[in-house]
């Protein structure tokens, strides 16, 4: 017993000293500069929310039903620019690239599949965002970010595509409103984020003209709108 209540008591005397520690904040600089910079990278998946017309086609009346299949790995890579507003608001410009891709399966009346097809985007993303920041605890600092970002495809399937199956075309440019949160962590060098971030494209993407020998596809959709959740590491 005598024994245990020594170990105990030694536990709480190395507590009390731990807590007592000075803590070193590292560097402490960054948040002090009115304009700052950095590199992200990070993964995404990109997705669809379809609106469906439920048109016929045929002589036998049928019906093409689109539905997102599943989500595909991406990548993305940007240049991080801060501008800092106040101790605890920042105006940040992060343009990069996203690359992903995403998979369309069209059904028909009996929900068998009829066909898939993946559409590949290369984005441009010309993101504008306000970083809303809480008190920095020790090194580390939790925010969240909420704003708008210009996208241009790069890749988008300007024509069709019968080999590969690709019967519809999208429009190039779309215009997200983005919202997400995060966690700063300050280094002894540098200070790395990892964040996530959802956008929720507000434009409907895809081209009203329909393949001549497929138009059943184009006409089976009556919206597109994008999406995609992104994970990003920020070093600043």
């Amino acid at each position: 017993m005598k024994k245990i209540l020594s170990i105990i008591l030694i536990l709480i005397a190395w507590i009390n000293v731990s807590a007592q520690k000075e803590i070193v904040l590292n560097y402490q600089n960054v948040d002090n500069k009115k304009i700052h910079f950095g590199f992200t990278i990070g993964f995404n998946t990109m997705d669809f929310k379809i609106t469906r017309s439920m048109n016929t086609f045929g002589a036998d009346s049928a019906i093409l039903l689109p539905e997102i299949n599943d989500l595909v790995p991406g990548f993305h890579v940007g240049i991080v620019s801060n501008l800092r507003l106040n101790k605890h608001l920042d105006f940040r410009f992060l343009p990069g690239i996203a690359l992903g891709q995403r998979k369309i399966l069209f059904y028909d009346n009996n929900q068998n599949v009829v066909s898939e097809m993946k559409i590949e985007s290369t984005f441009i993303d010309l993101p504008l965002t306000f970083k809303y920041k809480s008190t920095r605890i020790a090194n580390t600092r939790p925010y969240v970010i909420g704003g708008v970002n210009v996208r241009n495809d790069m890749a988008r399937n300007k024509e069709f595509n019968e080999d590969e199956e690709i019967y519809i075309k999208l429009k190039p440019f779309d215009v997200y409103y983005e919202m997400g949160a995060g966690l700063d962590f300050y280094l002894a060098y540098f200070k790395f984020s990892i964040e996530i971030k959802y956008s929720v494209g507000i434009l409907n993407v895809v081209s009203s003209d329909p393949a001549d020998d497929y138009p059943q596809y184009t006409n089976s959709i009556d919206k597109l709108n994008s999406r995609m959740f992104m994970i990003s590491l920020h070093f600043e």
